[in-house]
């Protein structure tokens, strides 16, 4: 069988109030003409297709479309990711036809779908995860037992997981003890310890932590053949696997297929064409999606950035840092006529001018350290453990409330 395996579509999504929207059409007639050129028997798309969870009418109208044309071709199988919101886009799920899944209930995680190639002659099951966000899911994955309350699972992302893997090994151990072994995939839209993050993925922790270990979604006898991870914008495969003859499960991150930020500029965004067997993972290919216009950074003082020095971005989407002493007159609009693309223009230069270090809040600060740093400047000391507690359930609440939104 030959499976190809996308994720994290974040369709609606801007880059710095850049509509991309025209881009993500160009990926998707580009995912289209893969599977037709491919033969692929089955499209994998794990979570975040939309960007948020009511995404504009525009927007579902591409997914319609795309989904439409892809389901001439081949199967997809398509769960929610943290983005997205589950109810939403499982909705009429039920009535949908043969050639599309959309997997968005917790109860259905452990009863996989069996795909069958092209010309009937192979299978494979694939069990679609949704996100499984600790607070909404882990009573739903309580586990019988006769003599006491039904348990449940801790509010952790790797309790949950691992209470749903159970429940799927369990399913692949009764199937593959009744007949022929059938190659297993499971999807997953998790941050699996391992993995290297961005600064567009959105933070998912729940009591702190965020990460699932991956000998949850690996481990065991009863281990899947590839798990098909969405979450994660960059492209990278996580742990050993067959890929580079190690054994065990190949577990990858087919990353977003557009950069949502400039900590991934240096990614090759790609989807995961892989072929199954009988006997697990044979073939592994990375196919590259349309770049739309490439991400870089430019420094310098206004006079070097103006020079020729700089040719080679001035049609990229760029980040500018202008770095004289004093700002230059008409800042702006001088940057923006050397690089009309260009999506931040800021003014640090190399000595402040407070004379002191300058510190910038990113995407890339932990919020709950920023927060601290606040409390410490206000008050003149760091918060308590207890004061640190509140302030964690209180951001987890904020969290939550935009999840569930």
């Amino acid at each position: 069988m030959r499976i190809l395996h996308t994720s994290d579509w974040h369709l609606g999504r801007t880059l710095h109030g850049v509509d991309l929207v025209a881009h993500q059409a160009a990926f998707l007639d580009h995912l289209v003409e893969v599977v037709r050129q491919e033969r692929v028997d089955a499209v994998l798309v794990a979570g975040d297709v939309y960007d948020r969870a009511i995404p504009p009418v525009a927007v579902v109208d591409l997914l319609t479309d795309a989904l439409l044309r892809l389901t001439e071709l081949t199967r997809v199988v398509l769960t929610p990711g943290n983005h997205d919101s589950a109810t939403r886009l499982g909705f009429a799920a039920p009535l949908f036809r043969e050639r599309l899944a959309v997997r968005t209930r917790v109860e259905d995680l452990a009863r996989p779908l069996e795909l069958p190639s092209a010309d009937g002659e192979s299978s494979a099951l694939v069990y679609a995860l949704p996100y499984l966000d600790p607070d909404t899911t882990r009573h739903r994955l309580a586990e019988e037992d006769d003599d006491a309350a039904p348990a449940v699972p801790a509010r952790s992302h790797e309790a949950v997981a691992a209470a749903a893997m159970r429940r799927v090994r369990a399913d692949l151990a009764t199937r593959r003890a009744a007949g022929p072994r059938v190659p297993a995939v499971v999807m997953a839209h998790a941050f699996v310890v391992g993995g290297r993050a961005s600064e567009s993925e959105r933070d998912i922790r729940v009591g702190g932590v965020d990460a699932v270990p991956l000998d949850v979604l690996t481990g065991g006898e009863l281990a899947p053949d590839y798990v098909a991870l969405g979450h994660l914008h960059g492209p990278q495969r996580v742990g050993p696997g067959a890929a580079d003859g190690a054994r065990g499960p190949l577990a990858r991150y087919s990353g977003s297929p557009l950069a949502y930020s400039f900590s991934e500029m240096h990614h090759t965004k790609s989807s995961v064409l892989l072929e199954l067997g009988a006997e697990g993972v044979g073939h592994v290919e990375l196919l590259p999606t349309p770049c739309p216009r490439r991400l870089s950074e430019a420094s310098g003082s206004l006079e070097e950035l103006l020079s020729a020095a700089f040719d080679a971005q001035a049609q990229d989407w760029v980040r500018v840092a202008v770095t004289d002493t004093a700002r230059p007159r008409d800042l702006y609009a001088r940057v923006r006529a050397r690089f009309p693309h260009a999506l931040v223009v800021q003014h640090r230069p190399t000595v402040p001018l407070t004379g002191g270090p300058a510190r910038a809040v990113t995407a890339t600060r932990d919020p709950l350290e920023v927060t601290a740093e606040f409390v410490q400047d206000v008050t003149g000391e760091a918060p308590t453990p207890a004061e640190t507690a509140v302030l964690r359930a209180a951001y987890e609440a904020a969290l939550a409330a935009e999840r569930s939104a």
